[in-house]
């Protein structure tokens, strides 16, 4: 069966080479495709959106629509997605407005069905976002981070690079890196030493990022002390230097700190 007239394919699009689009799939204008992706059945990709190498969108995406901001006025931006991106069934993803002029997704990431992706925001390479997790806009999420399933996180907020956030939770404060955070409200419920296992990490740096998050989170010091004792006390390293950074840039201020909960620890 010839399936070229069940398309719509606009003819200011560039489709790299090998590039597979399925059946009533619409492609629009000013539209990259980079070479080796799959665009499944059903799929709309929308005025300015870059897409690279050999990446998988599921039926049903909406990739690449207008911000859903009250203050978006129309003006030119786009949604970049990087190479082996997994878009799965439903997702939607929205361009940038003019506070940033892009929304991007960074390689090698996968988006489980029904994630939301609003204007502006910035994903890591190699995130996992799992089913109905939900970004408003603005929000940063470092690389290697993984979100269970409907996630919900505030505009703005920023996640540091390699942490884990519990199914359900709702992120209303920033979440500095190499941490598992869950509980309502969200918490601190350790480090995510099994993800940091899995990406070569040493057992000397696990350690010393607990010792940190230790006195951050567990000893009962406020934010503006934990800072001064972990500057006095580590010596400089990569950890610590990201996790003090992060803490310093945090304008939304960060996730509370260890509690126990009904006996639990």
């Amino acid at each position: 069966m010839n399936y070229n007239g069940l398309r719509n394919i606009h003819p200011g699009a560039k489709i790299g080479e090998g590039v597979i689009i399925e059946p009533f799939a619409t492609i629009g204008d000013d539209v990259v495709i980079g070479d080796g992706t799959w665009i499944g059945p059903n799929v709309c990709v929308m005025t300015g959106t870059r897409i690279g190498k050999n990446c998988k969108i599921y039926p049903g995406a909406i990739v690449g629509a207008a911000p859903q901001d009250l203050k978006y006025g129309g003006e030119y931006s786009t949604l970049e997605i990087g190479d082996n991106v997994v878009i799965r069934e439903y997702c939607t993803l929205n361009r940038g407005t003019k506070a940033a002029e892009k929304t991007s997704i960074g390689n090698n990431c996968l988006l489980m069905a029904y994630v939301h992706v609003a204007h502006d925001c910035i994903v890591g390479p190699n995130c996992v976002l799992a089913n109905n997790v939900t970004l408003a806009g603005h929000i940063e999420v470092g690389s290697w981070v993984v979100l269970g399933g409907m996630v919900a996180v505030h505009q703005f907020v920023k996640i540091g690079e390699h942490v884990m956030v519990g199914g359900g939770s709702l992120v209303r404060k920033d979440i500095p890196p190499y941490i598992k955070a869950a509980r309502e409200p969200l918490s601190y419920v350790g480090v995510n030493s099994i993800g940091l296992k899995r990406r070569n990490f040493t057992q000397e740096q696990i350690h010393r990022i607990q010792d940190i998050y230790r006195i951050m989170f567990i000893n009962g010091n406020t934010v503006q002390g934990a800072v001064k004792q972990i500057e006095e006390q580590f010596p400089e390293s990569v950890e610590r230097d990201a996790i003090l950074n992060f803490v310093r840039q945090a304008d939304r201020g960060i996730i509370r700190g260890f509690r126990s909960l009904k006996g639990a620890v």
